[in-house]
Order: structure tokens, then C-alpha cells, then sequence
């Protein structure tokens, strides 16, 4: 990992969507709840082109996506959800950059991985592009090459910002699996070989130019190894799903200077515990882990579980105080 990856994140930060429309609402959220770690906000209540799939294709370099009845599917020129698409992106970076005046330190901004666009990707024929590795690998480069302008954008923005990479990867164990389901819903996908998802996961780490990049998945069973592996800077994840089959994997990722980003809050309305009892269990994996207590504060961001697009506005905000009150329980209580 190179040191320029090795950046010190903030003490919590959020996922990435938030409930509602409103750009300039959202930015003002997440920079007023979050000083040390900001994100850039995504809105998928706007429709097409804000759902994290159709944000990410409007991002790709000569590759253009449209919506179809099925989903979205890959076309040949860009038409006017690729440009409804961009415009929303346009609109988020415009309300960011508002709200983000003389900030200097890490921001995070999110897109959708490799292996999970291919899963959710069409061909032409309407199967998912996860289906042909020729199209994978194609898809990979453009996301790569898409990444590097948008993240050349933000430090135009924002120019005192050190751009931290998302990418979200919730398909990434069904590809590993062979559990993507194929057009018809027959059948499944081949299982698609670890080293060649590997690889394409070091190809983006690398077109970041040395930054850091976290990968996030909410789904059961991350290949928390694997992603070690591929160099990422930073392991996203819902804290519930955790078992202690995962203990050897986080405990090396840690000892390798990867950043836990743990989901601790819930990603929909319900009751919040106190901040100290959200990070309960962060202490308690420590301990089982028989690393130091004062490396916490350290190695550890907490976030919500997921995406808050399915949250209350008020909830949402109240799970964005909650994770800020709760790390600081952490640090002030490591033990």
C-alpha cells in the first residue's frame, strides 16, 4: 500500500445515498454532520440516473448505458438517460463544492465496482455483461479510465480535499459464487475466477494514482481476504454480519494498515441504542483479535450499515450524529 493511501481518515462518515431530491439539503447534511470525513451525497429518489447503477454508467468512458424495461443496458451512444445521468452527478459536485469552501482533508466519493456493474449491466441481448469476459474487461477499463476524471473533477472542486474512492460491491460474492442469476432467471452465471476479479479490483486501485480506495459491500460474507489482496486502503461492511469465521482475515487486513469502515447504525428507521452501546461490539472483535485497544481510534470508521436511501429524512440525519457521538465513544473509551 503506498504511503499516500495510508491517509488518516476521519473518525465516521456515511455510505452514500440519503433520502429526498434536494442536492444542496444533502450536501448540507453530510458536510454539516460529518467535519472531518464528508462524503459526496447520491439521491436515487430523483429516478433514473441517481440509482447508483445508472450514476456510475454516466461515468463511463465511451461505453453508454440507456433504461430498458429490464434495467440498464449497455448502447452505442450516449442518449438522454446518459445525459440525465451526468447532469445529476453535475448537480451533486455543484452542491458539494458549495458547501465544502477552504475544507482541507479527506472526502470520499462513491461508485459502483466492477464486478457489480458487469452483474447489472446488459449486453445487447439482453443477458448481463458479467456473461462475456471480453465485455468485463472492457467495462473495467472504462470504469477505470471514467474514475480518473471524476476524481480529477473533485480536486478541481475541491481543491483541498484528498479524494478517498468507494466502490460499492454488493453483487461481488454472488459473482465469486456463480449465484448471478442470467436473463431468463433459469439459470446462474459461471462463477467467475477469484484472481481475474482480483485483478480488475487492483486495476482500479491502481488508476487512483497512489489514493486511497475502500471497497463497501452490505451483503453477508465479503471476501475480506480478497480485497486485502487487491490493495484496497479500506473494508466497508455491515458490523452485524460479521462472524467469527471472518476473525483471521480482518485481523490481518488491520495488522496490514487497512481501515475498517464498520457499519454499526441501521440503514432504515428504527430505535437507536446509546453511542457506547453501538460500538460494543467493535471492542469485543478487538479483544478477540488481541490487538491493542489504543489502535481503535486508529483503524476504525464507523458508518451506517448501508445506504440511507430507504431511511426518513430525520432518521438520516439522527444516524449521521449517532455515528459521529459513537466514535467518539470509541476513542475516549477504547476499552
Amino acid at each position: 500500500m503506498s504511503e499516500e493511501s495510508q491517509i488518516r481518515f476521519g473518525p465516521a462518515t456515511g455510505v452514500g445515498s440519503l433520502p429526498g431530491t434536494d442536492a444542496r439539503e444533502a450536501a448540507k447534511t453530510v458536510t454539516g454532520s460529518f467535519e472531518d470525513f464528508p462524503h459526496l451525497p447520491e439521491l436515487p429518489a430523483r429516478g433514473p440516473g441517481a440509482d447508483m447503477i445508472g450514476r456510475t454508467a454516466g461515468m463511463l468512458v465511451e461505453l453508454y448505458a440507456r433504461v430498458e424495461p429490464s434495467g440498464w443496458r449497455i448502447g452505442d451512444r450516449p442518449g438522454r438517460d446518459t445525459r440525465r445521468a451526468r447532469s445529476w452527478l453535475g448537480e451533486d459536485l455543484d452542491a458539494l463544492e458549495e458547501f465544502t469552501q477552504e475544507y482541507r482533508g479527506p472526502l470520499k466519493v462513491q461508485a459502483v465496482g466492477p464486478w457489480t456493474l458487469a452483474a447489472a449491466l446488459e449486453l445487447r441481448n439482453g443477458e448481463a455483461a458479467l456473461s462475456d469476459p471480453g465485455a468485463c474487461r472492457d467495462l473495467a477499463a472504462s470504469l477505470a479510465e471514467g474514475l480518473r476524471l471524476h476524481l480529477a473533477e473533485i480536486r478541481r472542486r475541491v481543491p483541498g480535499a484528498r479524494p478517498v474512492l468507494q466502490l460499492d460491491e454488493p453483487s461481488l460474492t454472488a459473482v465469486l459464487r456463480g449465484q448471478v442469476p442470467t436473463a431468463s432467471g433459469y439459470r446462474t452465471h459461471r462463477a467467475v475466477d477469484r484472481q481475474t476479479v482480483e485483478a480488475a479490483l487492483r486495476d482500479i486501485v491502481s488508476a487512483h494514482d497512489g489514493g486511497p480506495v475502500v471497497v463497501h459491500s452490505c451483503a453477508p460474507d465479503v471476501p475480506f481476504a480478497l480485497l486485502r489482496r487487491a490493495g484496497v486502503a479500506g473494508l466497508s461492511f455491515d458490523f452485524s454480519l460479521l462472524t467469527e469465521r471472518d476473525d483471521e482475515a480482518i485481523g490481518e487486513a488491520v495488522e496490514d494498515g487497512v481501515r475498517l469502515l464498520a457499519g454499526v447504525v441501521p440503514g432504515t428507521d428504527g430505535p437507536l441504542s446509546d453511542p457506547g452501546g453501538s460500538v460494543v461490539g467493535v471492542r469485543t472483535l478487538w479483544r478477540r483479535l488481541g490487538l491493542r485497544p489504543e489502535l481503535l481510534a486508529e483503524a476504525v470508521t464507523l458508518t451506517p450499515a448501508c445506504g440511507l436511501a430507504g431511511a426518513s429524512p430525520q432518521y438520516a440525519r439522527s444516524a449521521y450524529a449517532h455515528c459521529v457521538r459513537a466514535a467518539r465513544s470509541l476513542a475516549d473509551n477504547p476499552e
